[in-house]
Order: structure tokens, then sequence, then C-alpha cells
């Protein structure tokens, strides 16, 4: 099979490359750089020429072609401009799955396909089963966690479609990191001991609030403290809609502690950034307000404010690995359930609306965070996901 695997300049992506020539698949090396502004990154020019240097190295070592190619005219349209426009609504967008969703197995996919590939493998700990039989006859994939659960990064990949899935390849889902590095090592291959890539995806570690300037400009507003007694006397019934939907804060609900640059610079959850000392335990920003220019905040990580049973998925946001899985207006299914990254499996009962899913957890969750994306899993396969309204 011909197969182009996107060569980061990574230990992940190599192992991926070394596999399939030990396969006897016909591998090409494709490296993509998507950005070239530097501005609020922590690594001056976050170090891609170096990553493009190390990638043929790799292919050299292997003996596969190289090619290097330049998206970042559609990373900015279709991820960075979302991503500030995430931002200035006051939520906390996940590039990285919209990467995937909309370069990595899409743009990149079809500059692949235009060099002669047939499919696209990269270094995600994931993968692709396949299950009963999709609604044109053939078989559907399925999107499966890596068996390093410590490395698992299906939940990057939940935005990814059947077509996209029977294009994508993850040819080191089955192994563990350790033992990516000892093949890696074993091999000789010059990404053996690199470190792992972190930060925003093909751009680096940023300063949030420097690169977000770039669009959305400083302003200075209150920071308003809640106390945990004015969530006494709230109003909370039993209703789907009031499980599911944030608290809500006025200018009068607590007391101005501060100010801070601008609203749209902080998430729920943040406790650094506020420049607010001398408490026992730290400050968290519990929500934000972008039109008044607001950040509410709470003392200590238990704070009530920070946890919810419930949230809410628009209808038009719920996306669904396998189709015919979806849900129906009036089911209600149990999965376990991810809010972000690396988040321990939560169990929660799903519910189907017609203008949305409900998502109630059995216990609550802290920080649950518009415009991050919510997944939901039954047992290895990630079932669906989809954006956080409320």
């Amino acid at each position: 099979m011909k197969i182009a695997v996107g060569l980061s300049g990574g230990v992940d992506s190599s192992v991926a490359a070394l596999l399939l020539t030990r396969q006897g698949h016909e591998v090409t090396a494709l490296f993509m750089q998507n950005w070239h502004d530097t501005t609020g990154t922590l690594y001056g020019d976050c170090g891609w020429k170096d990553d493009r240097a190390i990638a043929e190295l790799v292919a050299k070592k292997l003996h596969i072609p190289f090619h290097f190619v330049d998206l970042s005219n559609d990373y900015r349209q279709k991820v960075i401009d979302y991503m500030f426009a995430e931002y200035a609504r006051g939520r906390t967008p996940n590039p990285d799955i919209l990467c995937n969703r909309e370069i990595k197995f899409d743009i990149f996919l079809k500059t692949a396909i235009a060099l002669g590939a047939e499919s696209v493998a990269t270094g995600h700990y994931a993968r692709i089963g396949r299950a009963g039989r999709a609604e044109a006859g053939r078989s559907a994939f399925t999107l499966l966690a890596g068996i390093d659960s410590n490395k698992d990064q299906s939940y990057f990949l939940c935005q990814l479609s059947q077509e996209q899935l029977s294009r994508a390849l993850f040819p080191i889902g089955h192994l563990r990191k350790p033992d990516v590095r000892r093949l890696a090592a074993e091999a000789g291959l010059p990404t053996a001991d690199k470190k792992d890539s972190q930060g925003l995806c093909f751009v680096g570690k940023i300063d949030l609030p420097v690169f977000l300037q770039q669009k959305l400009a400083a302003a200075t507003g209150d920071i308003i403290e809640i106390d945990p007694s004015f969530y006494d006397g709230l109003p909370r019934d039993a209703s789907l809609e009031s499980l599911c939907a944030p608290y809500r804060y006025g200018v009068h609900s607590g007391k101005k502690i501060g100010e801070h640059r601008g609203a749209h610079f902080f998430t729920i959850g943040q406790r650094k950034g506020l420049g607010i000392g001398g408490r026992a335990e730290s400050l968290f920003v519990i929500a934000t307000d972008v039109e008044k220019n607001i950040i509410f905040v709470g003392e200590g990580a238990q704070h009530p404010g920070l946890l919810r049973r419930g949230l809410r998925v628009a209808a038009a946001d719920v996306h669904w690995i396998r189709p015919e899985t979806a849900m129906l207006p009036g089911e209600e299914r149990r999965y376990m359930v991810r809010i972000r990254y690396r988040q321990l499996l939560q169990a929660a009962t799903l519910y189907r609306k017609t203008d949305g899913l409900y998502i109630v957890f059995d216990n609550s969750q802290r920080g649950i965070t518009p415009g991050q994306f919510a997944a939901w899993y039954s047992g290895d396969e990630l079932v669906g996901s989809g954006v956080i309204e409320l």
C-alpha cells in the first residue's frame, strides 16, 4: 500500500514510519508547516526548522522520500481564526481537535492523495477497528483508545468521520510509549530521545494573552469574588435544563477584589495570571462575562462555582463516529465521558432532545468549559463527541 506518513520530527511519527516500512508498504514522508507568525510564542520560531531537519534525517535513515508542504493559510483560516472567534465569545476552544479534523485528515490527506498515497498515517496513540455493517452495506470503522492509557490520544480524534477514518492509519496505537522509544533507539532514529512536543498544535507553547492580542484588544475589567454562601439559596430543580445550566452571576453577586486586562484571556478553572495573592487557597476563575468584561473567581479547588452535574451540546454540534449509532430524540443511554484530555472517564447518562444532547454525570464535574469538547465512550470505543455549549 502507498502510505504518506505525517512526519513531525518527533519519536511517535518516526516509529510509525519505521513500522510501516518494515511491513513492506511504499512509504513517503510528508512534513507540513502550518504556522509562521511567532507573536506570543515562547520559543521564537517554534523550532519548526529543527523539526523539519530532524524529520529529513529520519526519512533518510529509513530510505523513504521526503516532501515538504506549507499549509499555513489553511491552518490560519480553519483553526486559528476559529480559535480567535471562540475566545472573543468567551469560550475556550480546543485547536488540536480542529487541527485533526480540518487539517491533518482533510487538507493534508488530500495533499497526500494528490502525491499518490492511498492512506495517511500519523503517530497518534489510538486504534481503528471495524464493527457491524454501515448503511451503505460496508463494515463501519470504529475509533478505539490507544493501548497505553497514559498516552491515549483518541480524544483528539473525536471529530473524525467515517471517510477520514477509512484513509487513516495509527501504526503505534497498539504500543506503549517506552516500547516506542525502544524501537526508535534500536533502529538508530535521531528522535529516540527527543522530548514530546507541548503547547498549541503546530504553534508551540504560547503566552495566551499576548497571542490573542493579535486580534483581541486588552481592556481593563473587574475581578469579582463569589463567596460559597452565594449558592445556598439558589433554586436548583432536577430538570435537565437546570442540571446542565451554568450558574449566572452579575456585578452584585460578589465583591470586587482586583482588575484584569481582558475577560476573553481567561478560561474556567484557570488559577494563574490573576495577580492576587495572600490567600489560604488559590483563586480560580469560575465564570467570565466578555460582554461586560468581568471575571468571576472563587477560592479553592472545591469552590461550588467550579462544580456542575451536567452540560449541553447543541444539536448541530453532536457528532457520531458511526452515524448508525446516533441517538434519537427521547432516547437516553449510559456512557463514559471525558470533557478534557487526560481526564479519567466519568460515568454519565446522555439524554437526546430535539435541541441537543444533555449529559448528566453521576458525580459533579470540575471546570466544565464551553467551547471544549465532550467525548463519550463505550468500553474502548469512542462513540461520539460535541462542543460544550453550556
